[in-house]
């Protein structure tokens, strides 16, 4: 073959092999230094503190009272600790200590007495009933005093202070240094035998009182609990954005 026709084909040859080679250090270069980045992982985080293990069950009666879940969670720990096995004295089982017989009347069969969604959910029926009872009190800070008042020693008991109160002159929906103090005097003969009264003698007020002041403390305690969660989660989102909160 001539010089002449050799030359022009080793310049072609030349040519395509570095186009080929060009192209793939070209890809390999948009492959290299600019890789596809990977899709983040989410984090996915409770909006709500962790307080026991029946969150969920509280969460859902609260749900069906229009409630903060804290306090039907803060009533769950003042009667039991979270016990879902515990049984009082009187018969109050389960970790709302909702009475049998209340149980019964609901149409909750004996072998689900001690269920826990059960009973919370039965005892969440039980609080929608006295919240409807005194729905005359218009502020819910204070209805609430009469709502845990009665969950722990019966309306009947309640309804007897409310009417001494007033027959006393003394405000029948004012808790705190009116109500609570007719129901101490219940335990006196010549105030449970007053024809206003309809339930009888009453002596277990320093438990209701008690309780009362208790249940409203760990609700504000939860609350402080809810509120330092929340903060936290805030910070760890304005670090990290691939942290979101579980709808």
């Amino acid at each position: 073959m001539q010089f002449k026709f050799i030359y022009p084909l080793a310049l072609l040859a030349a040519f395509v092999i570095t186009i080929t080679e060009g192209d793939a250090i070209f890809r390999g270069k948009i492959t290299g230094v600019y890789p596809v980045p990977p899709t983040p992982k989410i984090t996915y985080v409770s909006p709500h503190v962790t307080i026991s293990p029946y969150d969920n069950h509280f969460r859902a009666a609260a749900d069906t009272l229009q409630w903060d879940w804290k306090l039907v969670a803060a009533i769950a720990f003042t009667e039991s600790r979270f016990d879902s096995t515990a049984t009082s004295e009187a018969g109050a089982c389960g970790v709302m200590q909702v009475m049998p017989a209340t149980l019964r009347g609901m149409g909750v069969p004996d072998s689900l007495h001690m269920d826990t969604r059960t009973n919370i959910m039965a005892a969440a029926e039980l609080l929608d009933y006295l919240d409807h009872l005194y729905r005359r009190i218009r502020n819910f800070e204070e209805r609430t005093n009469f709502i845990l008042a009665s969950y722990n020693a019966g309306a009947g008991h309640i309804g007897d202070a409310m009417n001494l109160a007033e027959k006393y002159g003394r405000p029948r929906y004012v808790w705190n240094e009116n109500v609570d103090s007719f129901l101490i005097r219940k335990g006196l003969p010549e105030y449970y035998t007053d024809s206003v009264c309809k339930n009888g003698s009453f002596s277990d007020w320093k438990q209701t009182l008690s309780f009362v002041k208790k249940v409203k403390r760990n609700w504000r305690r939860f609350e402080r609990m809810q509120t330092r969660y929340s903060d936290s989660i805030a910070t760890l989102m304005a670090k990290d954005s691939t942290i979101r909160i579980k709808e």
